[in-house]
Order: structure tokens, then sequence, then C-alpha cells
């Protein structure tokens, strides 16, 4: 059985690390550098770092952060926000990140995903999909940070961006984010059924339970989420990750 992986998703604005809920109620959490420092002695086997603010206010990525967090960083992390063209790639995986997660940008310009596959390889290449329901109950992908509709049924999308050469795709349930209700299961089976590249499941986890259910997914190669900034119903500020013991029980 191929690896399963546990995968702490750290949002960052204003070179600071954040918490939202379903993409809103942003709240600070600290200095990410701290938090990679305390994952690394928890021994996490990888990193998504995606800057919730970089599109929305057309920023650059911070490179200077991203080559702070890879200097302390004992893992492999991926990087996720702003990112829109070739340059940037190539500054982001100079700058120590291993993949690149693009989102807005695949949409607008689809061409992007498949010469940044070309270039550095699909393994590289990861497409972040937000998704939520729409005015009218149907669950479509959305950009700009969530508030764009993409008219696009999250399977349709996940097709199509693997036609296009992505490596992985990074599957995001709006409507869970930060809740702790649980994964979209089924939203993730059915893109699983859809597509052969590998997918990270992110969006509602609270515990080991939850990690259990989406992993059994078959093409579902890890589990991502908040959980581990957050603890409990008040969602207290704490830095955590799952025991070895409770890690294995997921294989």
């Amino acid at each position: 059985m191929a690896l399963k992986r546990i995968i702490p998703c750290l949002l960052l604005r204003d070179n600071g690390l954040v918490k939202t809920v379903k993409f809103k109620k942003s709240t600070y959490i600290g200095d990410p550098i701290n938090a990679v420092k305390i994952f690394n002695e928890k021994e996490v086997d990888e990193l998504v770092f995606l800057d919730i603010d970089a599109t929305r206010n057309g920023k650059e990525p911070s490179y200077q952060l991203i080559q702070d967090i890879a200097s302390e960083c004992f893992m492999p992390f991926c990087y996720g926000g702003g990112v829109k063209n070739i340059d940037q790639i190539r500054r982001l995986i100079a700058s120590g990140a291993e993949k690149v997660a693009i989102n807005s940008a695949a949409f607008h310009d689809p061409k992007l995903i498949s010469t940044a596959a070309k270039l550095f390889g699909s393994s590289t290449i990861v497409v972040s999909i937000d998704y939520k329901k729409n005015l009218f109950g149907k669950k479509m992908v959305f950009v700009e940070g969530g508030r764009k509709s993409t008219k696009i049924d999250p399977v349709s999308y996940a097709i199509q961006m693997e036609e296009l050469g992505a490596g992985e795709l990074f599957l995001n349930s709006i409507e869970r984010d930060g809740t702790m209700e649980g994964y979209d299961v089924e939203t993730v089976q059915n893109i699983a059924n859809a597509v052969s590249i590998p997918i990270i499941a992110c969006g509602g986890a609270n515990d080991l339970q939850d990690f259990k259910k989406v992993l059994q997914i078959e093409g579902v190669s890890a589990a991502a989420g908040s959980r581990f900034v957050f603890q409990g119903k008040k969602r207290g500020v704490l830095i955590s990750y799952l025991e070895p013991a409770e890690i294995n029980s997921l294989t």
C-alpha cells in the first residue's frame, strides 16, 4: 500500500500564520517559522503553505519568507498563493519549495499548467481546487479566494487539470474549511473515480476517523487540514500533530 500522508495546511497573511472558517473569519495564529520548528520536532512528513491574500491583492509571493521557511524546514513543502507565471514558479523552486500550488491562474490561464509541467515536471505542479455550492445548490469551483465562480463542477475541472499536466490535485471544500465537521467524502470520491493523479483532500478534518475515512478512498494520497493549529470546540491555538501510532493506524 502506498504511504498515506497527513499534511498540516498553514495559511499565510502578511507573513503571519492565520486560520479561517469557510474562507472568512481570519484568526491570527502566530509566526510561521515557529510553527515550522514545532512541526520539525514532531517529524511531520510534509507541509502546505497557502498565502490567502496574494492573489486577491495582486501581490507577488513572499520569496524571502519562503527562503526563511526552507532554511528551517526539515521536510518538503508546497507553496501556493499569487502564482500566475513561469518566472514565479522558477523563483519559488529556487527559494526552496518542492511543489507549487496554482489556483486562480489555472482557470484564467490553463496553458500555464501544461507549460509548467513540461518545464519543471508534473510532480512539481499542484492544482488547488476550491469549491462550494452555488445559489442553486450545485457544487462549483471558485477562484479568487472563493469569491468568483468558474461555473465548472469540481469533477469536470479536475479532469481538465489532469489533462493539462497537473501532477497532483489539492481539493479544498470552502464550506467545510475550519469547521471540523469532517471531509466532503462524496466529492473527493467522485473526483478520485474520475482522475488517475494523486489527490490531497482538505477542509473539515477533526479527528482520526475523519482522516481514516478520506484516506481509504483509492487515489487519495494525503489528507490535509488546519486541525493541527486549532484544538477543541473553542478553537484554541495549539500546534499539534498525530502520534506515530495514530499515523500507523491509517495505513
